[in-house]
């Protein structure tokens, strides 16, 4: 199994309804998240958490994927991660992940996921990103590692 992994500057601070950064599945493969970082990069305190989303919605760009362990590389990922949505999903279904960012740039939160990961579901639709579930947060610095 590969591990990959996707980070950068949010594109947008991500709403109740837009996922900041996401990471999306394909018709062939269902990634296994292992890890996910949010780190502040304004002075405004904000909160952030993990949810999931069963439509692609319109995301936004493509972000590009690096492959982290070159011993069991098989090439590129498949899985998509992606830059803040544009439009709003219709759903998004709370994973239970929260944090609250504190007012200084670099606060942040580190989540990392057990043995078996936190799957992504076959689809090109399923998605697991970065929300806020509090309305409209602030631009992040955001990273996430998985498998596949």
């Amino acid at each position: 199994m590969a591990r990959y992994a996707v980070g950068g500057v949010a594109t947008i601070a991500g709403t109740s309804l837009r996922f900041a950064m996401s990471l999306y599945a394909t018709a062939t493969v269902a990634p296994r998240i292992r890890e996910v970082g949010v780190f502040n990069t304004t002075s405004t305190a904000c909160a952030v958490a993990l949810g999931r989303a069963a439509t692609a919605g319109t995301q936004g760009s493509g972000l590009t994927e690096a492959t982290l362990d070159s011993a069991m590389n098989t090439g590129t990922a498949v899985a998509t991660a992606f830059n803040g949505h544009t439009a709003d999903l219709g759903s998004i279904v709370h994973l239970g992940y929260n944090a609250q960012l504190g007012a200084a740039v670099g606060s942040g939160v580190v989540w990392v996921f057990g043995d078996n990961g936190l799957t992504v579901a076959l689809g090109t639709g399923n998605g697991i990103g970065v929300y806020v579930p509090t309305g409209t947060g602030q631009v992040c610095n955001i990273y996430i590692v998985w498998d596949e």
